[in-house]
């Protein structure tokens, strides 16, 4: 059985995978896990774009407002303020990264609106903002020599104290099932970050792709993390459902 070591193990390829893999590479090697190909995430379903404020007379506390009374006040306030205050910044790395947004002639983002928001917030990249992300992201990666992806790989178990018969929350990495081989293997790790996405496939109907399974929230739970808010899965306002095929996506802004 092979034994693979890395400083930074991220299990997941969307966004924040790919995201936190590109940070972390500065720092040492880092090995991403993805139980299909390296393109296959939620992130790449993505139609509508990313809410941020950007347009003249928005402000931050106008979008912390609006998520709020979008979510019917069940959001986790400070966890808005975190997506709204950080969410500028980050979307202007993205697009330095290289994702083609779309932009007016001025250089400025060419902002939408969708449900819920007061104003036009929406950075996008016409309607298949995920996918233009999730494309630019792999090829920055891919570029990097400090970066390994492992494809066809799935998540098994965490690597923890439980494993030694020893207590204590530490996770020394994960063992990861070759979809190929059949083989299990472990995959030793300083950091293992955890970017594996929801579980919407345990729902009989459900707007999530097939790869959304929740490995590693059951992962997690096994570890002794704490977890919580597991009723909260995100069931598409827009879709097209057939009884014979997969149910598949419609951009929320035909929601004006």
């Amino acid at each position: 059985m092979p034994r693979i070591k890395t400083d930074f193990l991220v299990l997941g390829s969307g966004i924040t995978g790919l995201f936190a893999a590109l940070k972390l590479a500065p720092y040492g090697s880092v090995i991403i896990i993805t139980k299909k190909s390296d393109y296959e995430s939620n992130t790449n379903y993505a139609q509508g774009g990313i809410a941020s404020v950007f347009a003249e007379g928005d402000k931050l506390e106008d979008h912390v407002r609006d998520t709020l009374e979008a979510g019917a006040w069940l959001c986790d306030p400070a966890a808005v303020q975190v997506l709204v205050e950080e969410g500028p910044p980050l979307v202007k790395e993205l697009l330095n990264y290289g994702v083609p947004f779309n932009l007016e002639p001025s250089g400025k983002f060419d902002l939408s609106r969708e449900g819920g928001h007061g104003k036009n917030r929406i950075v996008h990249a016409h309607d298949r903002t995920g996918r233009e992300i999730e494309k630019t992201l792999l090829n920055v990666v891919k570029q990097n020599i400090n970066i390994q992806i492992l494809e066809y790989h799935t998540l098994v178990d965490l690597i923890t104290p439980h494993h030694l018969k020893q207590k204590g929350l530490i996770c020394y990495g994960a063992y990861v099932l070759s979809n190929h081989t059949g083989e299990v293997f472990p995959i030793l790790a300083r950091e293992t970050i955890l970017a594996t996405g929801g579980a919407g496939q345990v729902y009989s109907h459900t707007t999530n792709p097939k790869i959304a399974t929740g490995d590693g929230v059951a992962s997690a739970y096994r570890a002794g993390a704490l977890i919580k808010n597991m009723e909260f899965y995100q069931f598409h306002p827009t879709a097209l459902y057939h009884k014979d095929g997969n149910s598949f996506l419609i951009s929320e802004a035909v929601r004006g």
